[in-house]
């Protein structure tokens, strides 16, 4: 195959491309780039591969910098882009079931190609757009499948993490898992463990986003994956319902967790606990907590002004998409008029704040200076309090004495 119409990722690239075999060594665009352009997908970056070993490539470039020299990485700058060109390169004894212990450079790109994960990105392409395609990738992807490149059994075991980025690519793309790949991962669920979460979480969130999630949940569940991921073990059922949604989208990992722990039916502490099992971030947990409130709060047609407010307009909008997947969601053209008409939408828009408070000697520093201050953004917030320094001092004087 010869790809005739390169995107501009891969044009940019051709003069380092060229500039390397006109020393006599082979360049190959590798990798997703490579998958995604014969699929017609966009690409976003270019990896490369070359017979040329790093030091040969720091000598053929001025400006180099060594990303990843011990795996055989060098990153050359070139028109104020950077283009990272590996090595071609064996790797033996994944004692810890992801890194490889030893890693050989070679010349033959064949040998650089067996040891990547699936056939659909073991694909090689010259900068002239003529593919390498040697464990059958392209009939993969017409018929879209995702397969181990050789024995599926040694992949899963090199690099326990290829199980999650088969069910991540099949979500991803709506591909299905050939037989084998698949029966293997199911043989092999429990390596998961083996993993650092943080990795797992990337390709999850992933799958959550791809074209056709159910896939990758189902799959998850039909080999026992989902057995080895925190907190997952008890849902299996939660997670079918998940699968079942119409037109199931998700645009972002806020979007992934808040219908998850909903579907899960977990209260705000234990989604706290459920995340940082995941480790995800602070934000990402309380952003999650105050989704699934709202989502609450819309589902039992109880949503306020305050609540609103308290939410913020993503997050609302975010809740209000998860809410529709249960049949219960509001118009969300109304629902921005009603928080367009908050009078206001966060603390600093207050007529006061508490220095005027201190400096007019209505409250001191301390703990009541910030109740004060909660009371007077709630009664702002929902109406009962006009937005001026005025009223707000007379109110602050009148909720002292009480």
């Amino acid at each position: 195959m010869k790809i005739k119409n390169l995107p501009d990722e891969f044009e940019k690239a051709r003069p380092v491309m060229q500039k390397i075999e006109s020393a006599g060594y082979e360049a190959y665009f590798v990798g997703g780039s490579v998958r995604d352009t014969i699929i017609g997908e966009k690409i976003h970056d270019v990896d490369i591969a070359s017979s040329a070993y790093p030091e040969e490539i720091k000598k053929l470039f001025k400006r180099t910098v060594d990303t990843g020299i011990e795996h055989g990485t060098v990153m050359v700058l070139d028109n104020n882009q950077g283009y990272e060109i590996t090595t071609f390169r064996t790797e033996s004894g994944y004692q810890d079931y992801r890194r490889p212990d030893k890693v050989t450079f070679v010349r033959s790109l064949k040998e650089d190609l067996k040891r990547r994960d699936f056939t659909i990105n073991a694909l090689a392409m010259r900068e002239n757009g003529e593919v390498t395609d040697l464990f059958g990738g392209i009939a993969d992807i017409d018929k879209k499948i995702i397969r181990a490149v050789g024995n599926p059994n040694e992949r899963f075991n090199e690099d326990a993490l290829r199980m999650m980025r088969a069910v991540r690519f099949a979500s991803k793309l709506n591909f299905n898992i050939e037989k084998e790949t698949f029966n293997a991962i199911e043989r092999h669920s429990s390596l998961l463990e083996k993993i650092a979460i943080e990795r797992i979480y990337v390709e999850f969130i992933k799958m959550m986003e791809g074209l056709k999630p159910k896939q990758g949940i189902d799959d998850m569940i039909s080999t026992n994956m989902y057995l080895h991921v925190p907190s997952f073990a008890d849902y299996r059922q939660q997670l079918s319902n998940i699968s079942h949604f119409k037109n199931l989208n998700l645009n972002n990992e806020i979007e992934v967790w808040s219908l998850i722990c909903f579907e899960f039916g977990l209260n705000r502490e234990q989604i706290s606990n459920f995340l940082k099992s995941w480790k995800a971030s602070n934000d990402v947990i309380n952003n999650t907590q105050t989704c699934c409130y709202a989502l609450n709060a819309i589902q039992n047609d109880n949503m306020s002004d305050f609540l609103m407010y308290l939410t913020g307009e993503n997050l609302l909008l975010e809740a209000n998409y998860i809410a529709s997947f249960y049949d219960c969601s509001i118009d969300n053209e109304l629902l921005k008029k009603q928080y367009s008409s908050l009078p206001i939408k966060n603390k600093k828009q207050l007529a006061i704040n508490g220095g005027i408070l201190i400096k007019n000697g209505i409250l001191k520093p301390g703990p009541m200076l910030g109740k004060a201050l909660n009371a007077i953004e709630k009664q702002v917030v929902i109406g009962n309090l006009d937005n001026n320094t005025e009223n707000i001092i007379n109110f602050t004087k009148q909720y002292l004495k009480e």
